[in-house]
């Protein structure tokens, strides 16, 4: 619903103290988990009243060229924000894991955020806590036919942005295989390894900057060129986040001792090879969250 790990946790802090609050009022007629999810929905209903929706660089406008130039950040952004999947199913079987890996993907998330309040919420209490029409319209105060067209105009939107059928990329063995080659070739920065993994059609973000890259060509253009600095990096595994393989990357630091933090990559795979990696720049927000530390030694 809020597109950020952290103001994710700020509402399950105010969902428990105004369950605590109301505890005395809990008639028992809904199960415990219910309740809870009631509150919690209003809890972000009203925290998102307040804000604008978050964003992706490619919301913005079209990619444009790998140069200095087109390197902007827009304070009156809010981008979208990774969060580690461990913190959205850390106890879940298989299935359950899986739907919840996408429901929140990158995509998906940003696709959200273009949806009313009311309307996101229909469709993830309907489409990812399986919750009934009937159940929704009690919580959302709204009609049965009003949650079904909302949840009928949300899906289209989805539909639009081809976001209906679109899986993560189960981590098979291929799918492991390719990111070991992945890290290989990028903390080796070595063109011809890269172009083998990375598809020509690749895409490339960094907030908080608006600049998006498409297409391989540009991306190269851009890691051999402007971003340059990154040759020699470390990139540790941190898991998943966001449904996709996340790694820490460390440049080598400008003291020449040890390497300093510089993104959290989240790399989006294809069957056929890369297909998009977000650069999360925030490091100092996000490395600790990530169990990640703030400095590697040599």
């Amino acid at each position: 619903m809020l597109a950020s790990p952290f103001e994710a946790e700020d509402a399950v802090q105010e969902t428990m103290l105004r369950a605590w609050k109301a505890y005395d009022r809990f008639e028992g007629r809904a199960a415990m988990r219910t309740w809870l999810h009631r509150i919690a929905t209003n809890v972000c209903l009203d925290m998102l009243r307040a804000k604008q929706h978050r964003a992706r660089p490619m919301d913005l406008g079209p990619a444009r060229e790998p140069v200095m130039a087109n390197l902007n950040t827009l304070p009156e952004v809010t981008w979208i924000e990774p969060i580690p999947d461990t913190l959205v199913a850390p106890d879940a079987g298989p299935e359950a894991s899986a739907l919840s890996k996408e429901s929140v993907r990158l995509a998906f998330v940003a696709a959200l955020q273009h949806l009313p309040p009311k309307q996101r919420a229909t469709l993830i209490l309907c489409e990812v806590m399986s919750w009934k029409a009937a159940e929704v319209a009690e919580l959302l105060e709204m009609s049965v036919a009003g949650v079904n067209s909302a949840l009928q105009r949300a899906r289209a939107m989805l539909k639009t942005g081809g976001l209906t059928s679109e899986q993560p990329a189960v981590l098979d063995e291929a799918k492991r295989e390719m990111l070991k080659r992945y890290v290989e070739a990028f903390e080796r920065y070595d063109v011809n390894l890269l172009t083998k993994i990375i598809r020509e059609d690749a895409r490339q973000s960094m907030p908080p900057f608006d600049l998006w890259l498409s297409g391989r060509e540009d991306m190269f253009a851009w890691w051999f060129g402007p971003g340059i600095g990154c040759r020699g990096s470390r990139v540790i595994p941190v898991g998943t986040a966001n449904g996709s393989p996340a790694f820490g990357q460390y440049k080598p630091s400008e003291t020449g001792s040890g390497y300093e933090p510089w993104s959290l990559q989240v790399v989006e795979l294809t069957p056929t090879g890369v297909g998009e990696i977000t650069f999360f720049l925030d490091t100092q927000k996000l490395f600790p969250l990530f169990g990640l530390p703030l400095h590697l030694d040599g």
